[in-house]
């Protein structure tokens, strides 16, 4: 029965190595690079052009004159009203305001600071801290509307 040939124990095999991981792997791991920069350029981008705006809308409304600086307001959301609807800068009065508190809940520029936004280029003596609430109300809405796509 034994004709020389001698049967040995079987031996498993170690199961496959975790690296190097196999191609397919690599190419989730580049699609998951390329999405995290897009993302983060994107988001960079966005950053980069809300500073710019706030940079114009403070250089634009930082003089020293009150009526001066409710005058660069007025202008300034009028031009952005532009991008919402392109006859917006013509409205005057209470549909301005109007317009200006359109799909908020609190009314911003209604009352006083409204009053001010439209007969503050024109009234002498202006409160600076008045000037200043109406100038905190308006780059919040400046902005909100130029960021829009």
């Amino acid at each position: 029965m034994s004709d020389g040939l001698v049967l040995r124990d079987l031996h498993l095999s170690t199961g496959p190595s975790w690296w190097p991981p196999a191609p397919g792997w690599w190419f989730v791991a580049g699609a998951l690079l390329v999405l995290a920069a897009c993302v983060l350029g994107l988001r960079l981008r966005r950053q980069r052009r809300r500073r710019r705006l706030l940079a114009l809308f403070d250089a634009e409304t930082s003089g020293t004159d009150a009526n001066a600086t409710v005058a660069a307001i007025s202008s300034l959301l009028r031009r952005a009203a532009r991008r919402v609807d392109p006859g917006a800068d013509r409205l005057d009065g209470q549909p301005w305001l109007d317009f200006l508190d359109q799909g908020r809940e609190a009314r911003r520029f209604d009352g006083a600071r409204g009053a001010l936004l439209l007969e503050g280029a024109y009234r002498p003596g202006l409160d600076p801290d008045e000037v200043a609430d109406l100038r905190a109300a308006a780059r919040e809405r400046f902005i909100e509307w130029m960021a829009r796509r």
